[in-house]
């Protein structure tokens, strides 16, 4: 299954930095001049956190493993069709348009080099 799963750092690779760290700070302030008295304003921030919590604790619990097992089996699917589709057809690919290639390169040498020689020499003639 890989290395085990850090439960402290659940984001190394900050996929999930655009979020920011979501403090009641970061969403709620207000500005020097107008303030509401400051048990409403403690109040709001326990308010603020525990249901931020609470909320994304419920919709994990009831969400999450379905959408893990979701993802994991798009993942799957994205892998197998690479594996099994999209890479082998690429190479066909890759071997048949190596073949067009000479074929091209063979009618270029072939027709238009001896053309482009004369039409040179004509010219080399004129700057003498």
């Amino acid at each position: 299954m890989g290395e085990p799963i850090d439960l402290v750092q659940r984001d190394p690779n900050a996929i999930n930095a655009h979020l920011g760290s979501l403090f009641f700070n970061d969403v709620i302030a207000e500005p020097d001049g107008i303030h509401s008295i400051d048990c409403v304003w403690k109040l709001s921030w326990k308010c603020f956190e525990l249901w931020k919590k609470l909320c994304y604790v419920i919709m994990t619990a009831c969400c999450g493993l379905c959408i893990a097992a979701e993802w994991g089996c798009e993942f799957a699917y994205i892998a197998f069709c690479h594996i099994w589709c999209i890479t082998p057809s690429l190479k066909v690919l890759e071997i048949n348009c190596g073949v067009c290639q000479k074929i091209y390169a063979t009618l270029v040498n072939c027709c238009m080099v001896p053309c482009c020689e004369a039409c040179g020499a004509i010219f080399n003639a004129f700057r003498k």
